[in-house]
């Protein structure tokens, strides 16, 4: 009985029969879940190659220009920026699934050498190649006794 009972797509139940619900469930099975889809921030691996820490970003799209990294105290922010052309906001679009806008990720940097920190980018990757930091050791010595 309950499966008869109409729900809009806030799960709130309908007070009329909507016509348009099945081809907006069309829709959404032919082109995929949620199709108002936004993406917030971008994808990372981060590996230990002993000495250092290598983080790669997945920035497909960007230029290199695009992307910035910023290290404020302990905290290394990598954020990039996209924006429409002019061209493409004229364009009449049906589906529209390349998104502009800005992304960011912020990561803990304490045990990095942050001054020997180098940047690459190629093939829509940002690689960072982190150095760790050295302890250490205070040095000893023996005091002698009067």
């Amino acid at each position: 009985m309950f499966e008869l009972i109409p729900f809009d797509r806030s799960g709130n139940r309908m007070s009329a029969y909507d016509p348009f619900r099945m081809l907006d469930e069309m829709e959404r099975s032919f082109f995929g879940g949620n199709t108002h889809a936004t993406l917030t921030s971008f994808r990372t691996d981060v590996t230990d190659t002993g000495d250092a820490f290598v983080l790669d970003a997945e920035l497909p799209g960007f230029k290199k220009e695009d992307i910035k990294i910023d290290i404020e105290n302990d905290c290394l922010t990598i954020s990039a920026e996209r924006k429409m052309d002019e061209e493409d906001k004229q364009k009449n679009f049906i589906k529209r699934e390349r998104f502009y806008g800005s992304y960011s990720r912020s990561f803990d940097v304490s045990g990095v050498n942050v001054d020997g920190i180098e940047a690459e980018y190629s093939d829509g990757v940002l690689k960072l190649t982190m150095p760790k930091k050295v302890e250490t050791v205070p040095p000893t010595r023996r005091l002698e006794i009067k």
